[in-house]
């Protein structure tokens, strides 16, 4: 057993070892710096789909969301990019008809989808039945969410018309109604910083009556 006095292995021993040691390994000054390493050019991927009733063709690296293609790519702003994580939906567009979170999803994944945003829903001279409730019933404050409010408003009535059940219904089996409880259950993902909620479930339920008095006729 050795001594603890013996200097060989005392703690300043120990420690002024340890730094020789870091200075011959250490690269000499002056040495040639290291050659760059060549990067590697980013894969790209083709892709096609339809927004909003146009064929669009685009070269994309597989990384890029839907989202970002719409905006960055064809320049469609009108679909926000809110919280990026499917959070806000603020992003939502419909693909198919079916509402989505753009953030979330890769562009290259849908390869031949038919996508509609808040640009392909109606024109300033044709307001799509939503946007026009919207503007009467005054669902939107800043403005920021409103296109996914819109888009989603849109999906959830269709979703209660095909049937699709919803958290709130006691009987999953059963065909959903129109009602203030389903309406806020469904549109519980899409957030409004501003707090218009009751503004936003009265242009809904005008857009549900209308509809349910065509089906009526």
């Amino acid at each position: 057993m050795s001594d603890r006095s013996d200097p060989a292995v005392s703690r300043r021993g120990v420690l002024t070892g340890g730094a020789a040691t870091a200075v011959v390994v250490a690269a000499p000054v002056g040495a040639a710096p290291l050659p760059p390493r060549p990067v590697k050019a980013k894969p790209m991927m083709p892709v096609r789909f339809t927004v909003n009733g146009e064929s669009q063709s685009l070269t994309l690296d597989p990384r890029t969301t839907l989202l970002d293609a719409l905006r960055e790519h064809l320049h469609l702003t009108g679909t926000k990019k809110g919280c990026d994580h499917g959070q806000c939906g603020a992003c939502t567009v419909l693909v198919d008809g079916v509402r989505i979170n753009s953030c979330l999803s890769l562009a290259v994944m849908h390869e031949g989808d038919a996508i509609t945003t808040i640009e392909g829903l109606g024109t300033t001279e044709a307001l799509h039945p939503m946007q026009a409730a919207f503007i009467k019933h005054d669902g939107y404050q800043c403005g920021y969410c409103t296109p996914g409010q819109i888009c989603s408003a849109v999906a959830v009535l269709d979703e209660i018309k095909r049937g699709v059940p919803s958290h709130v219904q006691a009987d999953v089996a059963a065909r959903p109604q129109v009602s203030n409880i389903e309406m806020r259950e469904r549109m519980s993902g899409n957030i409004c910083r501003c707090g218009a909620y009751s503004n936003i479930a009265e242009a809904m339920a005008e857009v549900a009556g209308g509809a349910a008095k065509e089906d009526r006729a």
